[in-house]
């Protein structure tokens, strides 16, 4: 009974994993500007991947491997944001423009 449920929350976490991969993926290609794409790519795709990952510690049934993964989660938790913001922040620097659609650069003003 145990291994049923297991598997049945294993296989959610894969498929919510691969829905936040998914629409990370789609963010990449179909947003308009650099700094949408990368929010994109590092919300959606951190959340994705630790899912995944969350789903790969849970099936492998082992309380030393599910630990590694909820430590992988909560790095990717911790840094993905962290890299996004510094790249971008790099990105305004180095003059990429935002798209149409932005209704204020508050970085410019300062």
């Amino acid at each position: 009974m145990i291994n049923y449920i297991v598997a049945a929350v294993t296989a959610l976490l894969l498929i919510a994993g691969a829905f936040f991969a998914l629409a990370a993926a789609i963010g990449l290609v179909r947003l308009p500007d650099l700094y949408t794409r990368m929010h994109s790519a590092s919300k959606a795709g951190t959340v994705g991947s630790g899912l995944l990952l969350l789903a790969a510690g849970l099936y492998s049934e082992d309380p030393a491997i599910l630990a590694r993964a909820i430590a992988g989660f909560v790095f990717f938790l911790l840094t993905a944001p962290v890299s996004a913001h510094l790249l971008a922040r790099a990105a305004h620097r180095s003059g990429y423009d935002l798209g149409a659609f932005s209704a204020r650069d508050d970085i410019r003003d300062r």
